[in-house]
């Protein structure tokens, strides 16, 4: 399992429910990577997409204690029942995309991130582990300094977990 994400110069994912950036680069990486894949989300995730709707070209899995099922993804009362309906995907094909709080418990169950960093400060509310700093995890790739079209340097990096939970 995966972890893919943008983060700021201090680690921070989001403020107001919303995303830091705008980056056309990291779109089309994360659509690179999560088209006919499965994705995992956070019920607040999956109201912050345009018009509160899935992915499309995904298996979306929401964890939504209460959560009205829906025909258009598969809503999951709790942990336990993500983990049983992930067992039904390779686990190189499950990407979780957030939220902060569902990043943070998911992260010991993945082996890999993708960590798109930002050069900049995005005044976060909300943050992920920071890796670089984290005892379990370590840089395996560290991509060239990218200008975004947004204006922001930016640069892809993958890190792998030493320590994956099964």
């Amino acid at each position: 399992m995966r972890e893919i994400v943008v983060v700021d110069k201090k680690w921070g994912i989001g403020k107001n429910n919303d995303l830091l950036f705008s980056l056309p680069e990291d779109m089309a990486f994360f659509r690179k990577e999560t088209t006919g894949k499965i994705v995992v989300m956070g019920s607040n995730t999956l109201k912050s997409l345009p018009g509160g709707k899935p992915l499309k070209n995904r298996t979306n899995i929401v964890l939504w204690p209460g959560g009205e099922k829906r025909e258009d993804c598969i809503v999951c009362d709790s942990l336990d029942e993500i983990f049983e309906v992930l067992k039904n995907y390779p686990s190189d094909d499950i990407y979780v995309m957030g939220g902060a709080m569902f990043y943070k418990t998911m992260l010991p169950y993945c082996d890999t991130a993708f960590i798109t960093k930002v050069d900049s400060d995005g005044e976060a509310q909300v943050f992920f582990e920071n890796l670089d700093e984290h005892e379990d995890w370590y840089c395996d790739k560290i991509g060239e300094p990218i200008q975004s079209t947004s204006g922001y340097t930016i640069r892809f990096c993958t890190y792998k977990n030493k320590n994956v939970l099964k």
